[in-house]
């Protein structure tokens, strides 16, 4: 049996340490075959904690990430790293030396700015209330005021979808389709082009609601897992989605990611 390649990562944040994990992570994901012990140190603010951090980092051959801005902060670390031999990613201070030389403007230097309590936060606040709302089509009114709506059968990722649009500061609302289940008037009042209709391969949808229900812990065989009923939901969706004319997206193999940027992508410019 192949041992996996072990690799310790130190993410070092004088923030929340959010953008240097995400960083670190967008790179890492691409070494399967490698065992990463991810080890986050936020709000690192001193170059005393600094020390003790980067001693660890020292013993465990680290490769160290990190977005530090405070002044001094990011030089502390990268010297440390050249003088151990140390693999280290300065995320911030090259990009930061950059706009300021293009822009021949001086840096703030402060670290959170991007996460100070301003209109685009509450705006996200918002937004995430009212998907919590309008889920499920628990209140037909929502859809004259959201930004989208998402229609689907059963497990076709309404729910997660709209809370990742809605932290991109989206007001969503879904629907989930049942056959002859009366559809809300509100919705033919609606711009198709605001409407995106959800789809699955029957197969995926089967294997996903057959997991779902032993999870559960019940009896995996059942008219909500049968192939045959799945494939009579998807017919009725896409006859909906036919007369509406709205984007129709098979979700089956697209993350919740992928998704939600062909939606954002095929929007109205006026949204």
């Amino acid at each position: 049996m192949d041992v996996k390649k072990k690799m310790a990562v130190f993410i070092i944040s004088d923030s929340i340490g959010e953008t240097a994990y995400n960083l670190a992570t967008a790179a890492t994901v691409q070494f399967p075959d490698v065992e990463f012990d991810y080890q986050r140190f936020p709000l690192t603010k001193t170059t005393s904690l600094l020390a003790g951090i980067l001693e660890q980092a020292k013993r465990a051959d680290a490769f160290i990430v990190h977005t530090l801005v405070g002044k001094g902060l990011a030089a502390y670390v990268n010297k440390f790293c050249a003088e151990n031999q140390l693999c280290v990613l300065d995320g911030m201070s090259k990009l930061i030396q950059t706009i300021s030389s293009k822009t021949g403007t001086t840096p703030l230097l402060q670290a959170g700015r991007n996460h100070k309590l301003n209109k685009t936060y509450f705006s996200r606040i918002e937004a995430l209330e009212f998907a919590v709302t309008y889920d499920d089509g628990k209140d037909p009114t929502g859809f004259l005021k959201a930004d989208i709506v998402l229609l689907g059968v059963s497990r076709t990722s309404k729910t997660p979808l709209s809370l990742y649009l809605a932290n991109k500061n989206y007001k969503v609302a879904n629907l989930p389709l049942v056959p002859q289940t009366r559809i809300p008037e509100e919705l033919w009042q609606v711009d198709p082009k605001k409407i995106f209709g959800l789809t699955n391969d029957p197969q995926v949808l089967n294997n996903i609601r057959r997991e779902r229900l032993v999870t559960y812990g019940l009896n995996p065989e059942t008219n909500y897992s049968n192939l045959n009923n799945i494939e009579a939901e998807l017919a009725f969706a896409e006859k909906l989605y036919h007369k509406i004319g709205c984007l129709v997206i098979n979700v089956s193999n697209k993350s919740i990611e992928e998704t939600a940027t062909l939606i954002t992508e095929s929007l109205p410019l006026n949204h």
